[in-house]
């Protein structure tokens, strides 16, 4: 994520940060971000992100990345938000995740219009755009739903 938001930043774009106490205290916060704003648990924090957010785009990334991605990919599917949740599949990173996905659906744990509420790609500017397209103004999660 640092390496991200210092190229956002050199880039002349906004950064916001949200990051818990405990993670503060280790010295894990980018003070250089636009905004900065510290909270207290995890669970406050995905949820400022979520209602921050136009967009939710996963890159390749750790158990963390894979929880924030399906607990947004979920909250659409449960009508929480109708915004656009991606993922990056950066080097074929996710290939094997994508396969699992469709193993859900052909063994009947999802259906495809599960599946077909992600933007999946493996080239940035495709999946951006994509992103952006699905985009609807003034959208707002209700985190009161969650």
């Amino acid at each position: 994520m640092g390496v991200l938001a210092d190229a956002a930043l050199a880039a002349g774009a906004s950064v916001v940060g949200i990051i818990p106490r405990s993670m503060v205290e280790r010295e894990w916060a980018k003070r250089d971000c636009t905004e900065l704003h510290v909270v207290e648990n995890m669970h406050e924090r995905k949820s400022l992100m979520a209602e921050r957010a136009d967009a939710f785009l996963a890159l390749p990334g750790g158990i963390g990345t894979f929880e924030e991605f399906f607990e947004a990919w979920t909250w659409r599917q449960l009508s929480f938000h109708d915004k656009p949740v991606g993922l990056l599949d950066s080097g074929g990173y996710y290939a094997g995740l994508v396969d699992f996905l469709r193993q859900g659906v052909l063994h009947g744990f999802m259906t495809e219009a599960m599946l077909d509420l992600l933007t999946i790609g493996s080239e940035a500017d495709e999946v951006l755009q994509r992103l952006v397209a699905g985009i609807r103004p003034a959208q707002r999660m209700d985190v009161s739903k969650i």
